[in-house]
């Protein structure tokens, strides 16, 4: 175990190292004098060098000095009619234009940041909105803002709120208590809405609700409700539903899906019924001939779905402005639209 007895000797060395007049610390080059040097290495010629870079001769001679003294070796060979590279000159002339190169992606990369709707942008989507609601986000991205590098990650309500305070996302499209406020709320979240949807009673053909319209919300207290798994914030939706309409026995959980497409097969498998958001029902059950749908009387319970970002958040114009785009995108879906 010989590393813990020479750290203490490699800390002294480096603060003593430090603390020199003459140490590399105190010489940092410049990137006048990086820029001036790289051009002579590429050229190796005064006049031609200046001229690349738009410096004057005696400045790029002086820069170039300023970095040999600045640096502690030659970097060139001055003759009356050419200018070599020495050895050190010839390693240093890669790392010098390495720096460069870095630095220019930096200033590239600021700028990038500085213009909205550019870069990465980490979205997450629940899996009651991702199938049905996507195709519309994505057509917008793609037709409006095709600098955006959009990245979807869809995930159950909590794993994308722990990923957005933790900074693994920086945007959800989810779904948010009515009333809920737009200003930051528990834990720093902010939520903006973009529209309410009603929820759609699904039954299989034969049901004796099939194809009714205002069937009362108390219908649900004798009903055999299939739901969603655990986790799923579609289930307490419908749990939320059934309380209101004075269901007060819950709701057995004999059998549960894991998405849309599961349970609206169990409910065409004749094991009970369901509800679904209205966004859902032309994938999910328009092409099955043993499902039939039953709507709510007014007012028909519903969801309201909007974006959430962190309270401050960088981009917080930028996703204001990308809710708005989204409002009118949606207007032909069955919803209704929160101006």
């Amino acid at each position: 175990m010989t590393l813990p007895a020479h750290r203490p000797r490699q800390e002294s060395r480096r603060r003593s190292h430090q603390g020199m007049p003459g140490s590399r610390q105190a010489r940092q080059p410049t990137l006048s004098q990086l820029r001036a040097f790289a051009a002579v290495a590429d050229n190796l010629h005064f006049r031609e060098a200046a001229a690349e870079i738009g410096m004057s001769q005696p400045a790029l001679s002086g820069a170039v000095a300023a970095l040999e003294e600045s640096l502690g070796v030659k970097l060139l060979e001055r003759t009356t009619r050419r200018v070599l590279l020495s050895p050190a000159g010839e390693r240093l002339a890669s790392r010098a234009r390495t720096v460069l190169e870095a630095v220019d992606e930096l200033l590239e990369e600021a700028e990038a940041a500085r213009a909205p709707f550019t870069g990465v942008l980490r979205l997450g989507v629940i899996p009651t909105c991702a199938p049905y609601l996507l195709p519309t986000v994505l057509r917008l991205v793609h037709d409006r803002y095709p600098a955006l590098d959009l990245q979807v990650h869809e995930e159950q309500t909590a794993s994308l709120l722990d990923g957005l305070l933790a900074g693994r996302l920086d945007l959800l499209l989810l779904a948010v208590p009515p009333g809920a406020p737009e200003a930051a709320g528990a834990g720093g979240v902010e939520t903006v809405p973009l529209f309410d949807e009603d929820f759609v009673l699904v039954t299989p053909r034969g049901h004796e609700l099939a194809g009714r319209d205002g069937v009362p919300r108390e219908t649900l207290r004798g009903l055999e409700l299939l739901l969603l798994d655990e986790g799923h914030c579609l289930r307490q939706q419908a749990l939320d539903v059934c309380r209101e309409a004075g269901r007060t026995d819950g709701v057995p959980a004999t059998t549960s899906a894991a998405g849309l497409s599961t349970l609206v097969q169990l409910v065409a498998g004749g094991l009970g019924v369901t509800l679904l958001p209205r966004t859902s029902l032309r994938v999910e059950t328009a092409r099955n001939e043993l499902l039939a749908t039953a709507c709510f009387a007014d007012p028909a319970p519903s969801r309201r779905i909007g974006l959430a970002m962190r309270a401050g958040a960088a981009r917080r114009e930028e996703f204001a402005v990308l809710a708005k785009d989204l409002r009118e995108a949606m207007r032909p879906l069955p919803v209704r639209i929160v101006d």
